[in-house]
């Protein structure tokens, strides 16, 4: 047992899973978006920016799996991605709650060599402030479930770098 976690990250089946539950996310996003008709606010849209980081570097780590230092990188960037969604899910949802006091606008903050609301409108356009999200399921916010969603997929990769870490038996 202990050889085969070993290996865990080096297997494609991990950073498939990382893509695919990334994929997802940005597709529930744009059926709320288009569907349900709740417009994105700018945390949303960083977070949504952030989720196709995560797909990036998932497919990097994908295609170079076969080399620990390339795995390991890749797993500490996707960390550092993680870290930065549940800062940004923890602020919408204390913009939602009332203890974070404040709105934002409508700038990204993006630099201009990156207009990701300009070359894709449809989906990274800011289209209100943020106040609210829409709740998903048995009373859980959006802004909850990307908390939840963000914090056991840090605990997930913090567990893919230690494996990485011990060597197999």
């Amino acid at each position: 047992m202990k050889a085969c976690t070993a290996v865990l990250p080096s297997k494609k089946l991990v950073w498939l899973m990382l893509i695919v539950f990334s994929l997802l996310l940005e597709s529930v996003a744009l059926i709320y978006q288009y569907v349900l008709d709740y417009p994105p606010c700018v945390v949303c849209i960083q977070i949504r920016i952030l989720l196709v980081a995560m797909i990036v570097i998932s497919l990097i780590g994908l295609l170079l799996r076969a080399y620990m230092f390339s795995r390991f990188v890749s797993l500490l960037a996707l960390l550092a991605v993680c870290g930065v969604s549940i800062e940004r899910s923890w602020m919408l949802l204390g913009t939602e709650r009332g203890f974070i006091f404040g709105s934002c606008g409508f700038d990204l903050g993006l630099p201009a060599w990156l207009a990701l609301d300009e070359w894709l409108p449809f989906v990274f356009k800011v289209q209100t402030t943020c106040s609210y999200t829409p709740e998903i399921a048995f009373g859980i916010t959006m802004a909850e479930a990307l908390l939840a969603f963000f914090s056991v997929m840090a605990l997930f990769i913090v567990y893919l770098l230690f494996v990485i870490a011990k060597p197999a038996e």
